[in-house]
């Protein structure tokens, strides 16, 4: 299922709905298509028109202020790429920095994605304890970072430039 990224109507993103979600906004006058895919279309009896990818809403909503974006499994893996931050394979799993046995918290700052073998090779330690210095330091995305991260997990490029920018 496709992913497409609602933006208000001041440009920040808001929030990702289903493309059948998407389209029904568009027909409603509800909001604009800002970037559609290339190669899809919507064709009804009535209508064609590009399958969006990004769409703007028409009338400003106004939404509670978010700090902190929610930390999940999930969430590390798309923000470190699917990269291991040891070694820069394919990572598949999660490690924290500081081993929970040692009072390490699920936090952004204290987990990275890593591959099985460098997870398993670091076991209950440090990284210094083990030899394993970090290719990049773990941060907190933003909440809209985390988002665009997240809609942009397969292919970065697709999205706008404007928004690429903001989330790399």
């Amino acid at each position: 299922m496709r992913d497409t990224l609602v933006l208000n109507a001041s440009f920040e993103p808001l929030s990702t709905v289903t493309l059948n979600r998407a389209v029904v906004l568009v027909l409603q006058d509800k909001a604009v298509v800002e970037q559609a895919h290339p190669e899809l279309r919507m064709r009804g009896a009535a209508v064609d028109i590009p399958a969006p990818r990004v769409i703007r809403l028409c009338q400003y909503v106004r939404v509670p202020f978010r700090r902190r974006a929610p930390w999940s499994r999930r969430g590390v893996l798309v923000r470190d790429r699917h990269r291991c931050a040891y070694c820069g394979r394919r990572a598949t799993t999660v490690d924290h920095v500081v081993p929970r046995s040692l009072g390490g918290q699920d936090t952004w700052l204290n987990t990275v994605a890593s591959c099985a073998e460098d997870n398993h090779r670091k076991a209950d330690r440090t990284p210094e304890q083990a030899g394993m210095p970090l290719l990049r330091e773990p941060y907190e995305p933003t909440p809209a970072d985390a988002m665009l991260l997240a809609l942009a997990r397969d292919d970065f490029d697709a999205l706008p430039e404007w928004l690429a920018s903001a989330a790399a």
